[in-house]
């Protein structure tokens, strides 16, 4: 029995609505969500038992989360309390060829300001499987960065799955450390990441390749480059991603487990609902075709780019679509017709 400890921070959702502009808001649309968080939601969805830990301000707000997160069918057990904040994020959903914005409102949140000792890991660890972490955490604070360290850690020794997100957020690194400070560590100990090649090497400090990735050849030799500065990587995984307009993306995929490698239909979305959390449904996706002993390679990266095909479509940060209504895309079915 697989089961899945998810580690970040769980941040309130404005939105304002019907893709309006910021300056045209009268009022914000709120739902919660985060990259960890959405992904930990992905694998619930599929049936597979997920956890996630974080760690919130002990107010109405902060239970607030802890309630639609447990309606999300996540285990919230190991959610410590502390610090005075939630994380916000506003969102001005983008339409045509007019992008969507995004403004962070974070600092000094209660993840950012976590404490050692506020998380007993050996805790959280126990019947763990796999645990999840992305860049988003380690790039909010140090304390966050060391916790998030101290976790995988933790987890490489009890011999458990680490995957990791990349997820590059230029705004949010803002404490005097660049990527290429905390990230080589942290990836050393991962065994999945997602992520293209170029954002790897620079986390990792150094240079950029620029991977052409219709040349799927030439790609074994860039993953490559990555697998040599993360020992403990088996299997890196990247989404691609053609905007046409913020309301038509064509989205594919790639895998490389040392091997060989694999590529992905390329999908048409349109119209796009809603962006946010696509990546994180391509994580879920994948995490579940690598736990399900069902899936081989090819199945599992077809049943990753279909998850995040279908987010595009949900509003909010988490992927609802079901494990049925994914294989139906896999299986080439992308009518939209009413089920009856």
């Amino acid at each position: 029995m697989s089961k899945v400890v998810a580690f970040g921070e769980v941040l309130m959702r404005l939105a304002t609505e019907r893709h309006l502009r910021f300056s045209q808001a009268n009022f914000f649309d709120v739902t919660y969500g985060g990259g960890e968080f959405n992904v930990a939601v992905s694998l619930a969805n599929y049936g597979i038992e997920s956890d996630f830990v974080t760690c919130l301000p002990d107010n109405d707000i902060g239970h607030c989360a802890i309630e639609r997160i447990r309606q999300r069918n996540v285990g919230t057990h190991n959610i410590s309390f502390g610090g005075q904040r939630m994380g916000i994020y506003f969102l001005e959903t983008g339409a045509g060829t007019r992008g969507s914005k995004v403004i962070y409102d974070r600092a000094n949140s209660s993840i950012a300001t976590v404490q050692d000792g506020m998380i007993d890991w050996e805790k959280v660890f126990e019947n763990a499987t796999h645990f999840h972490w992305s860049g988003v955490t380690p790039a909010i604070s140090q304390n966050a960065a060391d916790e998030c360290l101290k976790a995988i850690k933790i987890a490489h020794k009890k011999g458990i799955t680490i995957s990791s997100d990349l997820n590059y957020r230029s705004k949010l690194w803002k404490y005097d450390k660049a990527p290429s400070d905390i990230m080589p560590e942290l990836l050393s100990y991962s065994t999945i990441i997602l992520g293209d090649i170029d954002t790897a090497l620079f986390m990792l400090g150094k240079e950029k390749v620029y991977p052409n990735y219709e040349d799927i050849n030439s790609l074994p030799n860039l993953y490559d480059m990555v697998l040599e500065f993360c020992p403990n990587l088996k299997i890196m995984a990247t989404t691609l991603r053609y905007s046409v307009s913020a309301s038509h993306q064509k989205i594919g995929g790639i895998l490389y487990d040392k091997s060989k490698i694999l590529k992905a239909q390329t999908r048409d979305v349109t119209p796009v609902v809603d962006r946010v959390g696509s990546g994180d449904a391509f994580m879920g996706g994948l995490l579940y075709g690598l736990i399900d002993p069902d899936f081989d390679l090819q199945q599992t990266l077809n049943f990753a780019v279909a998850a995040c095909c279908l987010k595009h479509t949900i509003s909010g940060d988490f992927n609802l679509a079901t494990k049925e209504e994914i294989l139906t895309m896999v299986e080439g079915n992308t009518s939209g017709k009413v089920s009856r």
